[in-house]
């Protein structure tokens, strides 16, 4: 499969496009919540240029329910939380994060560096749109190689 590294300096412009969406949408975030571990360095980006709080949501781990409670207690202090991933590929990832957390989902709107297309989930905002249906390489971001930039 091919693949498509992203250097951190499109990664650091992406994440200001978003921060810069986000303002003009008018909706401001109390909480960013990213998804581990591919949503923690765009997520904290966002965090320090939004100056808001910052929690991680760890799926596909033994302890989810614990994290759920965790996590449940602290997004009901919340009125806004952005949900932060670095790529919607599929759209399974925030699709069952809007299953395990449906009762705030009103709360929620999600925001990732890179989006499929073909995805079958929508996400509020994004920095680059791809189509997987055309080029179906592997999108490598920098902290998931110590040979990439």
């Amino acid at each position: 499969m091919n693949k498509k590294f992203i250097p951190y300096k499109k990664v650091k412009e992406y994440v200001k496009n978003l921060n810069e969406q986000i303002t003009i949408s008018k909706w401001n975030p109390d909480l960013i919540l990213s998804i581990n571990r591919g949503g923690c360095v765009p997520g904290i980006y966002l965090s320090h240029l939004r100056d808001v709080k910052h929690e991680v949501i760890c799926l596909n781990k033994k302890d989810d329910r614990n994290n759920s409670i965790y996590l449940n207690k602290i997004i009901d202090k919340h009125l806004s939380v952005l949900v932060v991933d670095d790529i919607n590929d599929t759209g399974n990832t925030l699709a069952d994060i809007s299953n395990i957390y449906k009762n705030y989902i009103n709360k929620f709107k999600f925001a990732v560096l890179i989006d499929n297309n073909a995805s079958s989930f929508n996400v509020n905002y994004y920095s680059k749109k791809i189509d997987k249906t055309v080029d179906n390489s592997w999108i490598v971001f920098p902290w998931e190689s110590i040979d990439s930039e």
